[in-house]
């Protein structure tokens, strides 16, 4: 059923993205804009990844050069759904050792350059943080324990955004984030937002 979503999400962005020229409206890009995501999220650690729905959210403002090329800055908010965890045996003496992945925060910049009057390809990176939970259960006669805690990294990601109207768009983008502790994230992610030109 996810699949079957998200792959309908993608026909329909492909399908506006595809209409000709003289159906567009002129819009920009220039101002504050919010946005609600949804997704694949892939949480990977220990040699061992889940897939699971994803959903979150973003926000930033964006600045238009000589009307061709994007620069903007955002926050994001990113969770899998009722979290992610994977669990691999332990290597010394039983057990199982367990990662759980919270919520991630991030923050950003993004480059693009305008293809088409109302459609945007972009890159982005910079810096997320994500909270975690690090859990041993021992066999019999061995003690066990929990670490909550939050991890550092850096994110790269790219995408294309389509404006729908000079208000709204939509977007389509994949992100990639690597965490200090050796764990990682993937995500495939659909977005629609709002534009507040000034």
């Amino acid at each position: 059923m996810r699949k079957t979503l998200f792959g309908s999400m993608t026909a329909a962005f492909l399908m506006l993205a595809v209409q000709p020229a003289q159906a567009q409206v002129t819009t920009s890009f220039r101002g504050f804009r919010a946005e609600g995501q949804v997704g694949l999220d892939r949480f990977q650690s220990q040699g061992a990844h889940r897939n699971k729905l994803g959903y979150g959210g973003a926000g930033g403002f964006d600045g238009v050069i000589n009307d061709r090329f994007v620069v903007g800055a955002e926050g994001s908010y990113w969770r899998g759904n009722k979290w992610s965890e994977n669990c691999t045996p332990g290597t010394i003496g039983g057990g199982t050792i367990c990662t759980k992945s919270f919520e991630e925060l991030g923050a950003a910049v993004r480059a693009g350059v305008l293809v088409r009057p109302n459609m945007l390809a972009y890159v982005s990176g910079g810096y997320v943080n994500n909270e975690q939970r690090m859990r041993f259960s021992a066999p019999r006669g061995q003690t066990s324990f929990s670490d909550r805690y939050r991890t550092d990294g850096y994110q790269l990601g790219g995408g294309v955004e389509y404006s729908l109207t000079d208000k709204y768009y939509v977007n389509a983008a994949y992100k990639y984030s690597q965490y200090s502790d050796h764990t990682a994230r993937q995500r495939a992610m659909m977005g629609f937002g709002v534009r507040f030109n000034p």
